[in-house]
C-alpha cells in the first residue's frame, strides 16, 4: 500500500479473467462509497483517496473466473481501511452490485464443503441461494452456520459490526 495525497487507486494482479477485474473494480467502487457512509469511520473516511491499493490474487487449485468475490473483496478493503479485522472462521460469496446488492452464487455445496475443510464455522450467502443450501443434506451442513443476506450492509454487520476485533489485537 502506497501512502500519500492524490495517491488513491487500485491495483490488480495475478490470475484475473475480465469477469474477476470486473469484479475487482466494481468492489472497490462500492468500497469506496460505502466508507463515506460509516459514522465509525471519522478520521478514515479520506483512506481511499490518499491511499494505493494493490490487491494480488494467485493462482488456485481451481480456476475460475466466476463473479463471487465481491462481498469478500468489499469486506477486504474495508477492514483495510477502517483498520478492523473481520471476525475469524468467517467466510462469504456472493457478488455486490453498484447499488449494494448481493446476487446469487453457483456451487453452494462445493463452497460449504471447503469452507467446511478449511475450518470456517460460519458462512455468509446471498439471501437468493438460501434455497439451495436448504436441500443440501444435514451432515453436509454440520458444523457450520449459515447466514442469509440480501445487501452489502447484511455482510457489513456480519463480518466487520461493531463487535469485530480491532486489526491490531487480531494481529
Amino acid at each position: 500500500m502506497e501512502q500519500g495525497e492524490n495517491k488513491g487507486s487500485l491495483k490488480t494482479t495475478g490470475q484475473l479473467g475480465e469477469v474477476m477485474t470486473e469484479s475487482a473494480t466494481i468492489a472497490y467502487t462500492f468500497a469506496r462509497a460505502y466508507l463515506q457512509r460509516l459514522p465509525e469511520a471519522q478520521g478514515r473516511k479520506d483512506f481511499f483517496a490518499t491511499n494505493a491499493v494493490h490487491v494480488h490474487f494467485p493462482a488456485g487449485a481451481t480456476p475460475k473466473d466466476g463473479p463471487s468475490a465481491g462481498c469478500a473483496l468489499v469486506t477486504a478493503l474495508l477492514s483495510l481501511a477502517l483498520d478492523r479485522a473481520v471476525k475469524p472462521d468467517l467466510a462469504m460469496t456472493g457478488e455486490v452490485s453498484l447499488t449494494g446488492r448481493v446476487l446469487p452464487i453457483g456451487g453452494v455445496k462445493e463452497k460449504l464443503l471447503a469452507a467446511r475443510r478449511s475450518g470456517v464455522k460460519t458462512v455468509i450467502f446471498p439471501r437468493t441461494n438460501e434455497r439451495d443450501y436448504k436441500e443440501l443434506t444435514d451432515n453436509v451442513k454440520e458444523g457450520v452456520e449459515a447466514h442469509f443476506v440480501d445487501t452489502y450492509q447484511d455482510v457489513f454487520k456480519l463480518a466487520l459490526g461493531d463487535d469485530a476485533p480491532l486489526a491490531a489485537a487480531a494481529a
